[in-house]
């Protein structure tokens, strides 16, 4: 019989405590508490939903091609029909070249470099044209063998694709399948079932599709919740959806795997409803964050997009499926000088955490994290609080403002010593600070008046650039340089927290999506597309949220709740937090990991 090491390749290890460098699946003896342990990464259990960055153009009854990362939205209606196509990279939409024949209700598959888009509604009626893309022009191929509308669609590229369903002109529902070989469009086997509007999406291949809800006709509209699953012959009727609905989207990689969201449920009202097929069964799942119709799908069940829909809209939302690393906070070594309203810069390893508040004075100390613990470098030439700070190492960074008095004061770290260089041009403190000591930007923050004031920081001179959109103080900040920075959070005027997030291109302020809790006082690291917001008043909160470039959403809380509290690091998923008030003023640290473990105790 094989041992507990020939089976995994280590012996049984004795730690005080958990032990940290376990790894999957090892087996250790905790001896303070007299328990084998053993611990594997902590996943998520469901997925869950959040608003990515928006549409360039809202609109209805478009189709798709493509996944969660690299996605295209084709054609459908805003006032009137529209051929317009937008890519999508993960971060943002580009709009791209339009469809040769503007229409809605088309079915669509493929890839954003080679996609096709056929069927649909123009203004003269349905159409049966076909149109190829091939990642920079539509160009039109031959029609389907009969004209349709609001049909659903399957297939990799531009080669191989499957439309069904629909509805006929002069508005008869059709059961009809037809394959696209790259050339020209056969009949294939029929649905079971007639009908339209069904799930809107890239339901899987031409071996390997779903055909999901929608409406048939007379009496009445009868919604649907039958789905059909297509090898590549034939259809056969499957397990139903739990809600029947139509004019929904939906997106899968095959028969075995696809999540559907949204419709228009019985009686008629918009719904928010997701459910995911495991290939047997639907069940149902975290919901949109709001009801939507018409809209349009992309990706699979792991990953999906929702965009466009009823208004028309230019929403978008993005899906990610169970099994993702769950983030955390952990304890690390304190500063040695506890403090609020401090300042940050550098990693989560190489840390510099400077000036502040140790009651009952102003602080200029300076002190150096390496991962493990704090070390005492030499002060500030001007102690001070609240001011802004920049530096992506502990050997290089900048303050700048800060009280009392309040000043413009900045001084450059370089690993050993502080050194005063040009002031700001507005005296300022609660101030946000993004950047390096060559290249920062300080924001907003109050001389007894609430700025929007920007200011570039080049190595040398600070010098006016385009406010923030939102004048505030108390705010946090982060981003790379002097052109890529976030600021969120902070205060207008009492009793007037923010949730307002804007980004900075180098140019101009961008209002973006909101924090989901108003807060100021509050710390902040990462940059421009992926940034942890924690801590902040109100009340000294533990509150944490993560930015993925379009949205924030909430995380593990910190393990001391606080405010006026520092970070550091340039990525969100690693980082420090330090220092504050929670009451009272704390020294204690702590280390986020953008992944985390559980651990389990073995039985008796």
């Amino acid at each position: 019989m094989a041992t507990y090491k020939e089976d995994v390749g280590t012996a049984v290890t004795n730690y005080a405590g958990n032990n940290p460098a376990a790894v999957k699946g090892e087996l250790w003896y905790d001896s303070t508490n007299k328990d084998f342990k053993y611990q594997y990464p902590a996943l998520t259990s469901a997925g869950s939903w959040r608003s990515g960055a928006n549409l360039n153009t809202g609109r209805v009854r478009l189709s798709s091609a493509g996944l969660y990362t690299t996605a295209l939205a084709i054609g459908g209606e805003v006032s009137d029909n529209v051929g317009n196509t937008e890519l999508y990279n993960g971060t943002s939409w580009t709009e791209l070249n339009d469809l040769t024949t503007a229409r809605k209700g088309q079915g669509s598959a493929g890839t954003p470099t080679s996609a096709l888009a056929y069927g649909g509604n123009d203004p003269g009626g349905d159409v049966a044209v076909t149109e190829e893309w091939n990642g920079t022009n539509w160009t039109e191929v031959n029609d389907l063998t009969t004209a349709r509308r609001d049909l659903g669609g399957a297939g990799t590229n531009a080669e191989a694709c499957l439309g069904f369903g629909g509805q006929e002109t002069p508005g008869a529902q059709s059961a009809k399948t037809e394959l696209w070989n790259g050339t020209n469009w056969t009949e294939v086997n029929d649905l079971n079932q007639i009908r339209s509007f069904m799930a809107k999406g890239t339901m899987g291949t031409t071996t390997s599709a779903l055909c999901v809800g929608g409406v048939n006709p007379p009496p009445g509209a009868n919604r649907l919740n039958e789905t059909e699953s297509w090898n590549g012959t034939n259809w056969t009727e499957v397990n139903n959806l739990n809600q029947a609905r139509y004019s929904f989207a939906g997106s899968g990689a095959d028969n075995t795997a696809s999540l559907v969201y949204g419709g228009d449920p019985p009686p008629g009202s918009a719904t928010a409803n997701t459910e995911l097929w495991n290939g047997t069964s639907w069940s149902e799942q975290n919901n949109l964050p709001g009801s939507q119709t018409n809209s349009a799908g992309a990706g699979t069940s792991a990953a999906a997009l929702n965009f466009g829909g009823a208004s028309p809209s230019t929403r978008v939302d993005e899906w990610v499926g169970a099994g993702q690393p769950v983030g955390a906070w952990a304890t690390g070594g304190s500063l040695n000088t506890a403090r609020t309203s401090l300042m940050g810069a550098g990693t989560a390893t190489a840390a510099l955490a400077f000036g502040g508040e140790a009651p009952p004075g102003v602080e200029d100390a300076t002190e150096s994290y390496d991962g493990t613990s704090w070390t005492e470098l030499n002060d500030m030439n001007t102690a001070r609080a609240q001011g802004g700070a920049a530096g992506a190492t502990n050997t290089a960074s900048l303050v700048f403002g800060g009280q009392p008095p309040t000043m413009g004061n900045t001084e450059n770290w370089n690993g050993t010593n502080w050194t005063e260089v040009n002031d700001l041009n507005t005296a300022r403190y609660t101030l946000g600070g993004a950047g390096t000591n060559t290249s920062a930007l300080a924001f907003g923050g109050t001389d007894g008046t609430v700025r929007a004031f920007t200011e570039s920081w080049n190595g040398t001179n600070w010098t006016e650039v385009n406010d923030l959109n939102q004048q505030r103080r108390q705010l946090a900040g982060c981003g790379a340089s002097n052109t890529s920075a976030l600021a969120f959070g902070g205060r207008n005027a009492p009793p007037d927290k923010q949730a307002v997030t804007e980004s900075w291109n180098g140019t101009n302020w961008t209002e973006l999506n909101d924090l989901n809790t108003a807060r100021n006082y509050l710390g902040g690291l990462g940059s421009t597309t992926a940034a942890l917001a924690f801590g902040g008043d109100p009340s000294g909160t533990g509150a944490t949220e993560e930015w993925n470039g379009a949205s924030w959403v909430e995380v593990a809380d910190l393990n001391t709740s606080r405010y006026l509290l520092a970070g550091s690091s340039t990525s969100s998923t690693e980082g420090l937090a330090f220092g504050g008030n929670s009451p009272p003023v704390t020294a204690a640290t702590e280390e986020w990991s953008g992944s985390s473990n559980t651990i389990k105790v073995l039985s008796d």
